[in-house]
């Protein structure tokens, strides 16, 4: 059972990690209606591109829970998990490289400081929302990490034994007769 509650728990994980997703849009569209910024718009880009790759990432998520469960084809949730953890790094690098790096957060702060007011308040909430992204995205990866070793740990207790049986030879009694027909 704690193969099939450890995928399930990945799903919870990475449906989490979308909820925290949907808040950062919220607080993106929540920005000051003057004058717009490219920024917000990339930032807002980012993020339903982050959501369209966590999508996948849950949908594999599933397929894998199913098939530890009832059906054990573990071959399909091999390949299944595979699918997640390709879907959830490749929105994971999109996070650091995109939202919660350096560089992002910096242009952040100059926003706020250029335009004050509304701007100022609007950037402060952005980079609490987007620091509270990370510890999500720590999760998932804990999750992916569990499936993975429980998978191993199923993999390896499943034993195949192969059993041969010797027939061995078995000898025909002739008589002298037939003996010496066949040499003669």
């Amino acid at each position: 059972m704690a193969l099939e509650a450890t995928f399930r728990g990945l799903s919870i994980q990475i449906r989490k990690l979308s909820d925290t997703l949907n808040a950062i849009l919220l607080t993106v569209g929540d920005r000051p209606q003057n004058r717009g910024t490219i920024l917000a718009d990339q930032m807002e880009n980012s993020i339903l591109d982050l959501m369209g790759s966590l999508s996948g990432a849950l949908t594999a998520a599933r397929t894998a829970a199913k098939s530890v469960g009832a059906v054990r084809d573990m071959d399909r949730a091999r390949r299944a998990l595979a699918k997640c953890q390709e879907y959830f790094h490749g929105a994971e690098q999109q996070f650091a490289n995109q939202l919660v790096s350096y560089e992002s957060l910096s242009k952040l702060t100059s926003l706020g400081a250029e335009r004050g007011g509304e701007w100022k308040h609007w950037a402060a909430s952005m980079k609490d929302a987007i620091e509270q992204g990370r510890q999500p995205f720590e999760g998932v990866s804990q999750g992916l990490a569990a499936c993975w070793h429980e998978l191993a740990e199923h993999s390896g207790s499943t034993s195949i034994s192969v059993r041969s049986q010797n027939v061995g030879q078995k000898i025909f009694a002739r008589s002298t007769e037939e003996v010496g027909d066949a040499m003669g």
